[in-house]
């Protein structure tokens, strides 16, 4: 029986762990947009729970498998932040992310649609989770303006483009922790596109000028073995004539 490594544990519970993101995700998006009392909402708040404990054990379980556990630990404070503070655990709807290697085969193998596939699942992703999550600070803070699930998507979309209309807006500690998140992770994702067509934009240029360069060389060659060709024919020619110019001077005995 194989020993069991950190790596082997990541990639044995990579996709389950990403199915207990996306039942997070369902749960804490009834919570906080439908709002549901009595038993909805202690069944909810215990399948919260649940799956808050199944990240506590992935933690526990890759910081017990780590072959350097306290650099592991110092290089991963915020997964623990994350998993002992409430207030962070939408952040583990992040997890989502992984969904993106599938989304990739689907985009195929296109530069462009790749691209596309992840910047939309990416987009989508960090502006919901975000959405969901200011909304759940904000709603209930004096002088929010931020109070609907309408307001949270459309201050999203604002802020993680960087336009920030200035409509919507935080007005808690956390709920800026949260914008200053989403602007950075805009701003990744919009400097991924920009180095990635000018990636492509690079090597279409590179690829057409080798083409021609290619296509140039071979006229040239082709050229000059035409001319090589005539120049041996001309030389077989002078070399016939001036044999024939000989036979025809030497004095006959």
């Amino acid at each position: 029986m194989p020993v069991m490594n950190q790596a082997t544990w990541e990639a044995r519970a990579e996709w389950p762990l990403a199915g207990a993101a996306i039942v997070f995700l369902i749960a804490y998006s009834t919570q906080v947009i439908g709002k549901p009392t009595g038993t909805s909402a202690t069944i909810l708040t215990s399948v919260i729970w649940i799956i808050w404990t199944v990240f506590l054990i992935d933690y526990a379980a890759r910081l017990y498998l780590a072959e350097r556990r306290r650099r592991w630990f110092l290089r991963n404070i915020h997964e623990l932040l994350i998993v002992a503070l409430p207030m962070l655990r939408p952040l583990r709807l992040l997890r989502l992310i992984t969904l993106l290697r599938t989304l990739h085969k689907i985009g195929g193998h296109a530069l462009r649609g790749r691209l596309i596939t992840y910047v939309i699942a990416s987009v989508t992703i960090l502006s919901y989770v975000a959405a969901l999550t200011v909304l759940d600070v904000e709603r209930n803070a004096p002088g929010a303006t931020i109070t609907s699930m309408g307001d949270a998507l459309w201050w999203a979309m604002a802020t993680i483009t960087t336009v920030g209309y200035g409509d919507f807006y935080p007005v808690t500690v956390i709920g800026r922790l949260i914008a200053v998140a989403l602007m950075i992770g805009g701003i990744a994702v919009l400097g991924v596109v920009t180095a990635t067509l000018a990636s492509w934009l690079v090597e279409s240029v590179a690829a057409e000028t080798t083409a021609e360069v290619e296509s140039g060389d071979q006229a040239l060659q082709k050229e000059l073995a035409e001319v090589k060709e005539q120049l041996r024919l001309l030389l077989e020619s002078n070399g016939t004539t001036a044999s024939d110019d000989a036979l025809a001077q030497r004095p006959s005995r």
